[in-house]
């Protein structure tokens, strides 16, 4: 039972306190850091308790930030101070323990032992039963749109503890500052909130048991919705039901641009995308946006305009293409990525060269490197642009993938290789989960 003595008891909220440092992330509107948090909170943490009791404490407006989407526009994320990101990460705590027994195995965002890939796996499980028609679901800005007093009759449900329920809605209701103006918040719960992921899980829990209760296969990732039908009028009948369930008993706006039917080779799930492998079984393989992304970022970190270090820019590298590898290992990428890390070396190598600057440093190099002389000297001072000398023979022959190696960088095949043997050996001993 969710009640407001557990939510502040110490252990909770030191707990959440170490959670938000560990996660660091900026200041809210107040200004407070991640590195001042842990004194001020040591300090403050009885009073915090005390006024939390007593239904005193009133949250700070979350202070609006907008990130770029890949896709175009822009993602709106609220960041609240870093003492509401540890109240808040205090009550989800409590949340989790009392709803996540209860949510959809269908659920995989934002739950703990549950990830995008089993999402995906799940997937293709109900691909290859012949459930091949995809009703593909995107809510419109759905952290923006959570209709308040249905998420709080929901809560109503099974927390009695008013004080909670009190002290949730004002998170709801705290308002955000753009541009140095406090607005107040009529609907959503701002991505970036602790709560905000815990809440939206509550609120489409209600989604994933109407759906099961229609005798649906579908998975879940958060506000990422994927129902599958084995035929064209099934999945029409789904689309248009669900779609009326949404708007008219949860209050959500579906939107249509976005939502629609799509077979296995046109539609895509959290970065995935599907293909038919031999015998007509269909596999996973990367999204075309999600290489799209993976090269943007790569361009970005490897461009000889920056003005880092060559250790400092292979540290970069790897640590953001592990993260996409590790993300991604389950798919088939080995072709793309053979490609990918020849483009990518070769832009490493113009970064050298330019790094040489002068023709002497140039022939230096040159020649430590093994070229003789005269072909030294005459590369050092050829008139060639940096992308034609980083495919010539003599840089090619001179700064290898063994050499880059030893400087620090991964390939990302051999990233690939490594990590997708690891996820095989786990599957060959891990016990066969039934598609209920």
């Amino acid at each position: 039972m969710v009640r407001l003595e557990n939510i502040v008891e110490q252990q909770n909220l030191f707990t959440a306190c170490r959670q938000v440092i560990s996660k660091k992330g900026a200041a809210g509107v107040d200004g407070m850091s991640v590195e001042e948090l842990q004194e001020y909170f040591q300090n403050n943490w009885k009073d915090l308790q005390s006024r939390l009791l007593a239904g005193t404490y009133r949250p700070e407006a979350v202070l609006r930030v907008e990130i770029p989407k890949p896709s175009g526009g822009v993602r709106k994320l609220g960041v609240p101070t870093v003492m509401d990101r540890t109240v808040q990460q205090a009550i989800a705590a409590e949340l989790d323990r009392e709803y996540d027994p209860t949510f959809s195995e269908a659920s995989y965002g934002f739950r703990k032992g549950r990830s995008a890939q089993g999402a995906v796996e799940r997937a293709v499980q109900y691909l290859n039963e012949g459930l091949t028609f995809i009703v593909e679901i995107d809510l419109e800005k759905f952290f923006d749109r959570v209709n308040h007093d249905k998420l709080m009759y929901l809560l109503s449900r099974r927390i009695l503890d008013k004080g909670v329920l009190r002290l949730i809605r004002r998170y709801l209701e705290c308002g955000v500052m753009e541009n140095g103006v406090v607005r107040s918040t009529q609907e959503g719960t701002p991505q970036g909130g602790n709560l905000s992921p815990i809440l939206s899980n509550i609120m489409l829990n209600e989604l994933d048991k109407e759906l099961e209760k229609r005798g649906h296969k579908f998975v879940r990732y958060a506000d990422d919705i994927s129902i599958f039908a084995g035929s064209q009028r099934a999945a029409e009948r789904i689309l248009s039901g669900i779609t009326d369930y949404l708007e008219t008993r949860l209050k959500l706006k579906v939107n249509r641009e976005k939502s629609g039917i799509r077979r296995p080779l046109g539609g895509s799930l959290l970065g995935f995308g599907f293909w038919y492998g031999p015998g007509g079984e269909i596999r996973l393989r990367v999204g075309d946006q999600s290489y799209k992304r993976l090269i943007v970022k790569l361009k970005q970190l490897s461009g000889r305009s920056k003005g880092w270090s060559m250790e400092a820019r292979l540290l970069m590298l790897r640590q953001m293409t592990m993260g996409w590898i590790n993300y991604f290992a389950a798919a088939n990428a080995r072709q793309r990525l053979i490609r990918i890390d020849e483009w990518l070396q070769s832009r490493l190598r113009m970064c050298i060269w330019k790094q040489w600057k002068k023709a002497k440093t140039r022939m230096t190099n040159l020649r430590k490197l093994g070229v003789k002389p005269q072909k030294a000297y005459e590369w050092g001072n050829t008139r060639g642009g940096y992308w034609r000398t980083a495919h010539s023979p003599i840089l090619l022959t001179t700064i290898t993938q063994a050499r880059l190696k030893r400087k620090g960088y991964l390939p990302l095949l051999e990233s690939y290789t490594l990590r997708r043997e690891v996820l095989m050996n786990r599957r060959d001993t891990r016990p066969v989960r039934p598609v209920v």
